[in-house]
This record gives structure tokens, sequence and C-alpha cells, in this order.
């Protein structure tokens, strides 16, 4: 026996079935600012941390970025959902994003092999741009997913956790930035980057089988 919808499920049920209905759905206010604040702040925040780790050699700084990046064409995916001119299927934009963060999880995997050892020096800058992504990325993040439930959209879903990994990677490329810091313990650079990859991967997946928005399954 199927288990009883809740009421959110089936409003959410419903602007699905009212959403596929359009040939192209209008961008609604809110994504829309959502969207291009964040594609302003993760060109900001690329450019600044991979600036960063080329002055400090760190590997976790360099991952950090690369998934600002990521981030930042993940917006623009969204946004290109309600583009007339560029139709993009919600499963396109779903694979798009679960894509994205497949290819994430390898780049810092090969990053982090490649860049072993190497010599690590302290980088104010990229602490500043840490911590401030660690306080902006979850309120964002929180943002995408209320407006991801109530269009039913999950590449929005996926963008968000997109912003919710963005704020994991600062809050352990902070810690290995400050730990190298005081204590000069090298290595905690790359097992920072490092572990940022299991949840990578299994959200990937998530976005895959289109598990992004937690309804209408």
């Amino acid at each position: 026996m199927s288990a009883p919808l809740h009421a959110d499920d089936s409003s959410c049920c419903g602007s699905c079935s009212a959403s596929a209905a359009l040939p192209h759905p209008e961008l609604p206010r809110q994504v829309a600012w959502l969207q291009w604040i964040t594609l302003v702040w993760m060109a900001l925040e690329c450019g600044a941390s991979l600036f960063a780790a080329a002055r400090a050699h760190s590997v976790a700084l360099l991952a950090f970025g690369s998934d600002s990046l990521v981030e930042f064409l993940s917006a623009a995916v969204v946004l290109l959902q309600f583009l007339p001119r560029f139709p993009l299927k919600k499963a396109h934009a779903e694979r798009a994003a679960a894509i994205l963060l497949f290819a994430l999880a390898a780049v810092v995997v090969a990053i982090a092999a490649l860049s072993y050892g190497a010599p690590l020096e302290t980088s104010p800058l990229g602490i500043a741009i840490t911590a401030l992504a660690l306080v902006a990325m979850p309120a964002l993040a929180a943002l995408k997913r209320r407006q991801a439930r109530l269009l039913n959209n999950r590449a929005l879903a996926a963008d968000a956790t997109q912003s919710a990994t963005c704020a994991y990677l600062a809050a352990v490329t902070l810690a290995g930035l400050v730990i190298y810091a005081v204590w000069r313990v090298s290595w905690v650079d790359t097992l920072a980057a490092l572990a940022a990859v299991p949840i990578l991967v299994v959200e990937g997946r998530r976005a895959w089988r289109g598990e992004g928005c937690g309804c209408c399954g």
C-alpha cells in the first residue's frame, strides 16, 4: 500500500502538473534574484579563491575555487530553464546539475593527488573568503530549497545542494587553513579537500535520480 500524501506533497505535485503544462514557464522574481546573486558572488568567490590558492599553493583552496566555478555553472543552468530562446527541460537540467557535482568530485581528487606534498603558505585572503562563504552559503541554500519546493524544480533543488556543499567546503577549507596557519600541519590541506568528495558523490547521485526536490518522486 502506498503511503498517504501529506498536504505539502499534494500542493507540490499540483505545482508539478501545472508547471509541466506550460511550454515556457515564467521566471519567478525570487528565483531570478537568488540566481543572479549566486552568479555575482560565485564569480567573485572563484576569482579570489583561485588567486589565493595560487599564492598559497593550497589544494583545498583550489578545490574550493573549482566548486565556486561549478556553482556558477549550476546557477546558470537553472536560469536557462526559463529562457524562451534557450528552452531547457527539467530532466536535462537535473542531469546537468548531477554531472557538475560528479565533475567537481573528480576535480578535487585529481588536484589533491597532483598537489600532494607541495609547499604551502598561510593565506589571509583564503581565510577571509571561506569565512564569508561559511556565513552566506547556508542562508542562500535555504532560500533556494524553499523556492525549489514551491516550484517543484529539482534543478533548483540540486543547485541549493551545491550551495550547501559550498558551505561545507568552506568549513573544511577554513579549518585546514587555520590549522596550518597556527600549527603548520601541511597535510591537513589535502585532507580538507578530500573530505568533501563523499558528499559530492552522494548528492550527485541524488540529483541524477531526480531526488533533489524531495517531492513528486
